[in-house]
């Protein structure tokens, strides 16, 4: 090696710490990807949509991936009207952008929803993990009032590698999964419910108190965080 040259390992060490863009009301982190593995994804809610529609431009021109969280159709207009390719879950309530023209690979990711309102934290979950490359499997419908629907998947479940459980209610579909499992299962509490459920506090309570071993619990209606960290367990 030349004198004042740097190793690989060296310079992506120096390199993961910088540089990112100001635009003034946002500070765009380019090297995001370079150090978790996913660009900086954009969380909706709170922004204008001239806010996101810069920001979602600038994270492009040095990435070829974008996912912005809890946005509208409005805004997504907004978004596909400077970037054509835009694509828009309207479940999840997420514009995403993938330009690195490969399908996801790594299959062992399962998602799992409670029931049908809790399908937007769940498709905010796959979204998430489809980004990161990893193929999912979507199992819908399947809460433990009815629990023979959730048994009828075992054989899928046993060839997962990370479960996400999404549940609202009383929140049990995350501990009975884990029990019938040996692979992470990322419980998601939501705030679907009555009452009782203070808005999804219950359930989040309920999958903290797990005695079912192997269950990490993410926020409440986290499905950003929940995909994200099954796509990390995934690429292991």
């Amino acid at each position: 090696m030349k004198s004042g040259e740097v190793g690989i390992e060296e310079a992506l060490s120096q390199l993961r710490t910088l540089p990112y863009e100001d635009l003034g009301f946002a500070k765009v982190d380019h090297h995001r990807a370079l150090r978790q593995g996913l660009p900086e994804v954009v969380f909706g809610c709170g922004k204008t949509t001239e806010q996101i529609v810069a920001i979602s431009e600038c994270l492009l021109a040095q990435s070829d991936r974008l996912l912005v969280t809890r946005v509208d159709e409005d805004c997504f207009a907004s978004v596909r009207a400077r970037l054509p390719d835009a694509a828009y879950n309207s479940t999840a309530k997420a514009i995403i952008v993938n330009r690195a023209k490969k399908a996801p690979s790594r299959v062992g990711v399962s998602v799992l929803c409670g029931g049908t309102a809790d399908l937007p934290v769940a498709e905010e979950a796959v979204v998430t993990a489809e980004l990161m490359d990893s193929k999912v499997e979507r199992i819908y419908d399947v809460g433990v009032a009815g629990i023979h629907r959730l048994l009828d998947h075992i054989p899928r479940l046993l060839e997962a590698k990370v479960i996400v459980a999404v549940a609202g209610m009383e929140g049990a579909l995350a501990s009975v999964v884990s029990g019938l499992v040996s692979v992470p299962v990322i419980a998601v509490p939501t705030s679907v419910g009555y009452g009782a459920s203070f808005g999804g506090l219950a359930p989040l309570l309920a999958m903290l108190n797990s005695c079912s071993p192997g269950v990490s619990v993410v926020n409440i209606d986290n499905g950003f965080g929940a995909g994200y960290l099954a796509g990390l367990i995934n690429r292991g």
